[in-house]
């Protein structure tokens, strides 16, 4: 099997991440999150949010609703641009994002550049295509007590329908944005400053794939960073290298994984005047991670029209007033937890023997659990007993601890090496005489005796 398809194997095997909705078979583009993968992710959300938000005096948090009054949508220039091109198979009537399934092309291919690269249908192999459309990816909903029948009914009716129409929110940006005046009446925090927001985004991907990198349901952190206009340049540079440092020292990935992509003005969004993608390489290949783009004031300077009020900030030294610019790092958690796992996972051998060993090397303050405790043999009360000492003061001080008794030592090792446990602990017949237990590292294998008060 592929690099790929081991890790999306053993993400289910051991209760990192599910199918969506698996026991009916699953639904495309949707994944749950289990005992380990919520531990993951937490940890994930919570190094994120201490690193950008907690440890700064420039940045803020918001938790905006899901559901945005639609003007939002109309104002972001979501619902006439989020729309990415999609084409239709004619002879078996399947629907692709035609940008993702031929090579060297952009969002912004048009029908005929495409139909000259004679690209083969993923489905069917054939050629015969027709003309690419813009698809909008919000999904849409109606708010209120609404009938679907409302929508073919009497005028009255269709008029109500239209109004209830609402959007599940396809980035949580909006959230923060429509916050910004609210942040500054309230707070009026020193310019530049961040708000920082994570949570839910739901995008209607035509043709989801490479497990969890391209979901219909996702989670991001994005920060909206307020800045002086004339200083976005160095503001950008400096963002950029504090992104780069989390990724690396805080997270794990490997430098040489990551590559900046200035993206052309053609292929960015409609909202951006400079895009660096980051991208990583993948196992199935380099896709993007993560964005940082600088929004000038479009989205406030559409707020301002679309509600009638100013978004103007007054600096406090110079008593000047102007509608802050943007800069917008953007990541999603499950691109992101999908890099880390790509980082971590290894196959190496076992020295001595002729085996492979499965570890999941992930940092420490990542990884699900800090340590597993265990007695050598469970069938003995005396050792038992002595373990439950030590897992309860573990537990005690580290909260994330692991029990585990089943079958051998070895397997309990090779289970806590795939799962990303840093430290096994075992309790031992010496644990009765002396008190030390012994400590496994993950990594190494090494193996060292300590007293539990030392860990």
């Amino acid at each position: 099997m592929s690099k790929m398809d081991n890790i999306v194997s053993l993400c289910k095997r051991r209760g990192f991440i599910f199918p969506g909705s698996d026991v009916y078979g699953g639904f495309a583009g949707t994944w749950d999150f289990g005992p380990l993968g919520v531990m993951l992710k937490k940890n994930l959300t919570d190094l994120w949010w201490n690193f950008w938000v907690e440890k700064r005096d420039d940045m803020f948090g918001v938790d905006a609703a899901i559901l945005m009054n639609p003007r939002t949508w109309v104002a972001s220039g979501h619902t006439a641009t989020f729309a990415d091109p999609l084409v239709e198979c004619k002879a078996c009537h399947g629907r692709f994002r035609a940008d993702k399934i031929a090579d060297g092309i952009s969002e912004s291919v048009t029908t005929e550049e495409f139909k000259a690269l004679n690209v083969k249908c993923p489905t069917c192999g054939k050629t015969d295509w027709g003309p690419i459309r813009k698809f909008n990816m919000m999904f849409e909903t109606h708010v209120g007590a609404v009938l679907p029948e409302d929508a073919n009914g009497t005028k009255e009716e269709q008029e109500l329908s239209k109004r209830s129409v609402a959007y599940l929110r396809p980035e949580t940006a909006q959230g923060i944005f429509t916050n910004y005046k609210n942040v500054v009446d309230t707070l009026y925090p020193d310019l530049p400053f961040g708000l920082a927001q994570q949570g839910k985004a739901f995008r209607n991907e035509i043709s989801p794939r490479d497990f969890i990198l391209r979901d219909r349901e996702c989670s991001q952190m994005e920060i909206e960073y307020f800045i002086n206009p004339k200083d976005w340049e160095s503001e950008f540079e400096k963002l950029l290298k504090e992104t780069h440092y989390f990724l690396e020292e805080k997270i794990g990935l490997n430098a040489s994984d990551l590559e900046d992509l200035e993206v052309a003005p053609a292929d960015r969004a409609h909202y951006s005047k400079r895009t660096i993608d980051v991208m990583f390489n993948y196992p199935n290949g380099e896709e993007e991670l993560m964005g940082i783009a600088y929004r000038t004031d479009f989205d406030l300077k559409n707020i301002e029209r679309e509600s009638g009020k100013s978004m103007e900030y007054r600096d406090k030294v110079t008593n000047e007033s102007f509608v802050p610019h943007v800069i917008e790092p953007s990541i999603g958690v499950e691109r992101l937890i999908l890099a880390i796992l790509s980082t971590a996972y290894v196959e190496e051998p076992v020295e001595g023997k002729d085996e492979t060993r499965t570890v999941l090397k992930l940092p420490e303050s990542l990884a699900p659990y800090k340590f597993c405790v265990s007695p050598l043999l469970k069938n003995k009360p005396e050792l038992v007993e002595k373990a439950r000492e030590v897992y309860d003061l573990l537990k005690e001080k580290y909260t994330f601890v692991t029990w585990d008794d089943s079958g051998n030592i070895g397997k309990r090792y090779r289970k806590q090496d795939e799962i990303g446990t840093p430290k096994c602990v075992v309790v031992d017949f010496d644990s009765l005489e002396d008190g030390t237990v012994t400590v496994r590292d993950r990594d190494t294998t090494a193996q060292i005796r300590l007293k539990p008060e030392e860990l």
